[in-house]
């Protein structure tokens, strides 16, 4: 079998092979290769040792030169390059305790997680298959090299990585394979958050998103993602649902686009539903969810250590997802001074991927309002039409001028201005504006909470 490997990576191996060592293009590059889709980046295993790569090329960085791998700069381009190795007693399911430099591919190859990623390729000598790596690619199979238990035991992180590569490729995981990731499923609580974290995504931007029912299956999320099982078998005797919480949401996950924060958002966008669900006769009812999902959310994205822009945009997509309002000026104006204008685009996603995954007798209905909403919005922002604090004629220092005092009245009086400019627009002057503040200061409902609507 012959592979088009980037000149410089082949560059390398030629230079490593001149100077008496062998070299290979390994892994998800040659995975990756065979499938036909283009390699994020090329690894190269070597007999060389570390110290014998960095006397060949003149420019190196030792990433991990106790493993065995030096980063090799070609021009603007970087390749890591690791000396063929055998991987010494794991003592915390995640890194072994010291690795042992080899001669031997087949010894490298075989400390490697998955039969498609222990494949290794060179110009001169072809495709090194040791394990049957082909074979499972075209049986769209995902499975162990050696005895999965002891791969599992070795590094618990890939039992999520299996999932996540089946999701990505859209493969079946082979048998033992799985009964080996749902018996070390618990190894998972030892691996850092940032590690789960990281598979998460990956599994979630997937073209298989809903493959996270498999990690539910096999016990995996019981341990990085508890929040996810409660929703499991949770129905929903409403007009608007016909599928239970799961698998409405696995269908709205499969309904956005591939983008992290999208996809977390239709993840979390329910998981509050278990917490606030009664039953009235025989109809559920989920009253206030939306803000029950976004606080749960948070606790999640806080464990799995998101950064804190993340964070906040999936916590507002997910509590304001059910917000419920008409397709009229004034109602997409309250809407976008309650979602924010930042995240409204999202916003609408988020709800077109909601509605498809209701009952489909209600769906037409629905989509058609969304659109009417998106053509509205879209006009308020083209009239530039006052819907925030921001965009009145007025500011703080005006307001504290007219002898609105500093401190919580003066912010209150400025959301109260601009609820009464978004219900009507011709208020926004600022001598109008002035003499408004002055009479809703006196309102005695003025600290009152707002009461926002939501669907069910």
């Amino acid at each position: 079998m012959k592979m088009d490997i980037p000149s410089k990576a082949a560059e390398i191996i030629q230079e490593l092979a001149a100077h008496g060592f062998e070299a290979y293009a390994v892994g998800g590059c040659v995975r990756d290769s065979i499938l036909g889709r283009k390699p994020e980046d090329w690894d190269i295993t070597t007999s060389a040792r570390p110290e014998q790569v960095k006397a060949i090329f003149p420019r190196t960085v030792d990433t991990g030169i106790e493993h065995g791998t030096v980063t090799v700069l070609m021009d603007r381009e970087h390749f890591e390059v690791t000396t063929y190795r055998v991987d010494g007693e794991y003592e915390d399911h995640r890194h072994p305790k010291e690795v042992t430099f080899t001669a031997s591919l087949e010894e490298d190859l075989k400390r490697r997680d998955f039969t498609i990623n222990a494949m290794a390729y060179n110009p001169e000598t072809g495709l090194v298959d040791i394990f049957n790596g082909i074979e499972d690619l075209k049986n769209q199979v995902i499975r162990c090299v050696g005895d999965p238990g002891e791969r599992f035991d070795e590094d618990a992180l890939r039992i999520l990585r299996a999932i996540r590569f089946s999701a990505q490729l859209g493969f079946q995981i082979d048998a033992a394979t799985q009964r080996a990731m749902s018996e070390r499923a618990k190894d998972l609580k030892e691996v850092s958050a940032e590690r789960i974290r990281v598979e998460l995504v990956k599994l979630l931007v997937s073209g298989h998103p809903e493959y996270i029912r498999e990690a539910c299956r096999l016990g995996i999320t019981r341990v990085i993602l508890p929040e996810y099982d409660r929703i499991v078998g949770v129905a929903q005797h409403t007009p608007n649902h016909i599928y239970d919480v799961e698998e409405h949401t696995l269908l709205a996950l499969k309904n956005i686009e591939a983008d992290p924060v999208l996809r977390l958002t239709m993840l979390f966008h329910d998981l509050g539903k278990p917490i606030v669900k009664k039953t009235d006769g025989d109809r559920d009812i989920f009253y206030k969810h939306p803000e029950v999902s976004a606080e749960i959310c948070r606790k999640i994205l806080r464990r799995l250590k998101f950064d804190n822009h993340t964070l906040e945009k999936v916590y507002r997509l997910v509590k304001w997802h059910g917000l419920k309002y008409l397709p009229n000026d004034i109602s997409v104006r309250k809407a976008l001074n309650r979602v924010g204008s930042d995240i409204f685009e999202d916003f609408i996603k988020v709800q077109r991927a909601d509605i498809s995954a209701k009952n489909p007798a209600v769906v037409p209905k629905k989509m058609k309002q969304l659109a009417e909403k998106e053509a509205i919005y879209r006009n308020i922002i083209r009239r530039g039409d006052c819907f925030a604090v921001r965009m009145l004629a007025v500011n703080g220092r005006d307001l504290l001028g007219a002898g609105i005092p500093q401190g919580p009245m003066l912010g209150a009086v400025l959301e109260r201005l601009v609820e009464r400019v978004i219900d009507e627009p011709e208020l926004n002057d600022r001598e109008r504006l002035l003499a408004l503040a002055v009479e809703v200061k006196d309102d005695p409902t003025i600290f009152d909470e707002k009461e926002y609507f939501f669907e069910h």
